[in-house]
């Protein structure tokens, strides 16, 4: 399969990186997989008996908002510590050896990608960032950068400090990310995002195209049926699917069972064979 992956890349004239929160992982960020996996990364929600679902709730910037900046502040804080591991720089450096143009679409909100160099308007982001804000009301359309370092006390999981607010009526703000039970998410930032990604498809319809999936689970599906429907629909797209847990895909595609960086690394070692010798 990596060798079968490596000849994708060398011949690819544009590439989509399709990314899950699996992509994280070997950066150090946790994996929130399943209840058991977020309360090890956070074991004050498993002694107050709360799940992912529950604390990715817009409610508490309402009903309790210190308590939901002491999730969205801690993330916040722990994303922006975090260096992005080298497979982001590996893929960087297919796309610059092949002179491609490239698209990722993650379902990420840490902003790695633009912190390992990709840029910004060669990204979609289909759940929005955490480095960006809006208003939990909202009381209109505006979107502003995220410049609040929160303190967090980690017995209580709540915000110690002043909480960032609305510059325009004054109620305390919330990271524009689409939550679970959302109605109130401002879209308008990922809707431009998801224009120019259209663009991109249409622009490259008639390109060989190696769509590479990191990290992308089954809980929810956005991102592979994302890497799917362009692997069936466009004729010279071919998808590599990289996943530990779930790397399953039709052929002609590629399934690639282990993490995001032992994959590109394999892959990128079987890239160098090909390649001749000096």
């Amino acid at each position: 399969m990596l060798n079968q992956a490596a000849q994708i890349i060398n011949k690819a004239e544009a590439f989509i990186i399709t990314a899950g929160a699996g992509m994280g992982v070997d950066s150090g960020l946790p994996d929130f997989r399943g209840d058991h996996g977020f309360w090890n990364a956070y074991p004050a929600y498993s002694r107050l008996g709360l799940s992912f679902v529950d604390c990715a709730n817009p409610q508490y910037f309402k009903s309790d908002p210190a308590f939901g900046w002491g999730f969205y502040g801690h993330r916040a804080n722990l994303y922006r510590a975090t260096i992005p591991h080298e497979g982001f720089h590996t893929i960087r450096k297919w796309i610059d050896r092949n002179g491609a143009d490239y698209f990722v679409a993650t379902s990420n909100v840490d902003g790695q990608f633009q912190k390992a160099g990709y840029a910004d308007d060669r990204i979609l982001e289909v759940h929005g960032s955490i480095h960006w804000l809006q208003c939990q009301t909202p009381c209109g359309s505006n979107i502003w950068v995220n410049d609040a370092v929160i303190e967090i006390d980690e017995t209580t999981m709540r915000g110690r400090n002043a909480l960032p607010r609305c510059p325009d009526c004054g109620e305390v703000s919330r990271p524009n990310i689409l939550m679970f039970g959302d109605w109130h998410w401002l879209s308008d930032r990922t809707n431009i995002q998801e224009h120019r990604f259209d663009q991109f498809l249409i622009e490259h319809a008639d390109s060989r195209i190696a769509v590479i999936e990191m990290g992308a689970g089954t809980e929810i599906p956005t991102i592979r049926a994302l890497s799917e429907r362009i692997g069936w629909s466009l004729e010279h797209a071919d998808v590599i699917r990289i996943n530990p847990r779930a790397p399953e895909i039709k052929p002609p595609h590629l399934s690639i069972r282990c993490g995001a960086l032992v994959g590109l690394r394999g892959i990128d070692a079987a890239l160098k064979a090909l390649m001749p010798r000096s």
